[in-house]
């Protein structure tokens, strides 16, 4: 496959430390990378040397001539003084991009909701990234680089981004690098992974699940030869402790290989062993809501919701953003009061939430991590042993160093970390947690899950990661129009869900523009909902006879050329489908003014 990219030797040095040391990648016409690896190794360092905004101190970065290179950076650069509608589509013009079935499919995916006239300087931080992300992806490049692409998209939208990155490019052609946390994501689209890691960066064949298998595989070969290692030391460091006159009299090099196989010991790597904490027992009622509405104003949130909680329970909630999943907690926990029905709590339950903010850090920000955790108890068990609070904390991706730190100085996957300790510690039986994988990397998501799988309490979900949500849940449901739906058929159960719910609303492909300016429409609510409707059906043709013409055009590419009837059928069956596009574009257009 054509080279298109790729580092030679890089080195890079910052101030304190080595980000990386004689480093060799590439990429390739077809290639969907995901990089994985600790915060901090270096996963945006590496983008940003492979896109030229930042030189290595050696090496060389070189790129195919005429490479184009779109890439989203965690933090957007889009002019707040812009309108929606100029940041995504530029000065096209209305025709050009609403004939483009491309572009329609960004909008409705990522900016459906958006008013398509707003200002960028008056959205919100998600809506924002999502207009940045839909803004990159209108372009034509031949490289796309995704940093935290899924931040801020929900369910629904991980899954759109998903699809589009898979038929973006044809098989052999486009180049894509993302990082991000999202296991889900990596396996749908990447097919090889780089790990980031202790100045290299190691390849590995396939998405997030090949990348475990190879890599346990990879940890058990060296935990092999690391034992063969060990025992080779044993035996040299019984020699030399033999005493004084033998050190002395034995050859030098045995002293200087022994010393060298002790100074090459590695670093443990973070891990989380806690099996179990202690928990308050619970009895048989834990949390029943019973026939439970809520209402703000005029708008219903919540309508006869029924949800007896059970004991060990380990439930996922899934939603659109502004379905109800926050009040549905509230509701859970006590800080939301019922607009009809009732709640009813358990007499020994005891509820704490991991939420989205870092509030509770606040008032012990100036404290260093070592003492919060200290004043909470003296000793803790875990698989069996009596641990210290610093090797607690140990277990959890804490250096010695930071356990001097102040809460203030943490990283915010560090503050993370400790607030689901605090938390823990404090022997909760019911344990909410609202978007729990933020700031963390994969391997410290996989140890949290790790401590999560041994939590005997009850336990309630709320997350855009599909991975988590189905990895520690043993069953998920919906807040839907209101309502809360059991989804026997998990995360796959929602999509189909809202996919037929978006088609019954006529909603699924609707331009912008008629969607931020239904009321000018001049339709009735009939002819607006019939309109909607067809504008719907009108997409779905075309992206069907489009499918149809690419087929045509590979028919031509492959026919025998000497054939010229055979090419003049494929010829002509070529400008009937494209004719049918062009009327289904323009009725589209019709209809989109029609909507306005």
């Amino acid at each position: 496959m054509a080279h298109l990219l790729g580092g030679e030797n890089l080195h890079l040095e910052f101030p304190t430390r080595v980000v990386f040391d004689s480093v060799t990648v590439g990429l390739n016409e077809g290639d969907r990378v995901g990089i994985v690896g600790r915060n901090g190794d270096g996963k945006s360092t590496l983008l940003a040397l492979l896109a030229g905004r930042l030189d290595p101190d050696d090496g060389r970065v070189t790129m195919r001539r005429g490479t184009t290179i779109g890439v989203l950076d965690q933090r957007d650069s889009i002019a707040d003084d812009a309108t929606v509608a100029e940041t995504i589509v530029g000065t096209m013009a209305e025709h050009e991009w609403a004939g483009d079935a491309r572009i329609r499919d960004i909008i409705t995916g990522l900016a459906r909701d958006i008013p398509w006239q707003a200002p960028v300087g008056s959205l919100s931080g998600g809506q924002r990234r999502r207009v940045a992300l839909a803004a990159l992806l209108a372009g034509d490049w031949d490289v796309l680089f995704l940093d935290e692409p899924t931040n801020h998209l929900d369910v629904e939208g991980i899954a759109w981004l998903a699809d589009h990155l898979k038929r973006r490019w044809g098989a052999s052609s486009g180049g894509l690098i993302v990082v991000t946390h999202d296991r889900w994501f990596l396996d749908e689209v990447c097919t090889a992974t780089w790990e980031v890691h202790d100045r290299i960066v190691e390849p590995f064949e396939g998405g997030y699940a090949a990348y475990i298998l190879q890599r346990v595989e990879r940890d058990r070969l060296a935990a092999v030869a690391e034992e063969k290692r060990q025992n080779i030391m044993r035996k040299e460091l019984a020699w030399l402790r033999r005493g004084p006159p033998a050190r002395t009299s034995k050859p030098k090099f045995r002293i200087d290989a022994a010393n060298e196989l002790i100074a090459d010991e590695p670093p443990a790597r973070d891990t989380v062993e806690l099996t179990q904490l202690a928990t308050s027992r619970l009895g048989k009622d834990v949390v029943d809501l019973i026939d439970v509405g809520v209402t703000y104003g005029d708008r219903t949130v919540l309508n006869q919701v029924e949800w007896r909680i059970a004991p060990g329970e380990r439930t996922g909630i899934l939603g659109v953003n502004g379905a109800g999943k926050s009040t549905l907690l509230g509701l859970i926990t006590g800080e939301v009061e019922p607009t009809s029905g009732s709640v009813k709590r358990g007499k020994t339950v005891r509820i704490a939430s991991l939420t989205q903010q870092l509030d509770e850090l606040d008032e012990i920000a100036h404290e260093r991590v070592r003492t919060v955790i200290g004043r909470l108890r003296s000793g803790y068990v875990a698989g069996g042993k009596e641990l210290t609070p610093g090797q607690l904390l140990e277990r959890l991706g804490f250096s010695s160093a930071q356990l001097s730190t102040p809460i203030k100085d943490l990283s915010g996957g560090q503050k993370r970390r400790l607030q689901l300790l605090l938390i823990l510690l404090d022997e909760p039986n019911v344990l909410i947690l609202d978007e729990p994988t933020n700031d963390l990397d994969t391997d410290m998501l996989t140890a949290i899950e790790d401590l999560l799988d041994s939590w005997p309490g009850t336990l309630i979900v709320v997350s855009h990661d599909r991975y988590l949500v189905e990895r520690v849940t043993d069953q998920q449901y919906a807040v839907i129009d209101g309502h809360l739906r059991h989804l026997p058929g998990g995360v796959e159960e929602f999509l189909r869900l809202r996919g037929r719910q978006k088609a019954d609303a006529g909603d699924a492909t609707i331009a912008p523009l008629a969607a931020s300016a239904p009321a000018s429409s001049g339709l009735s609510g009939a002819e607006k909902r019939a309109a909607e409707k067809e504008l719907s059906a009108v997409d779905r043709k075309i992206a069907k006879l489009q499918k149809q013409v690419s087929g045509v055009h590979q028919e031509l590419a492959d026919h025998d050329q000497s054939d010229y009837e055979g090419l003049g059928e494929l010829t002509a069956r070529l400008q009937g489908l494209e004719s049918e596009v062009s009327d289904l574009e323009t009725r589209w257009l019709e209809l989109s003014e029609q909507l306005e």
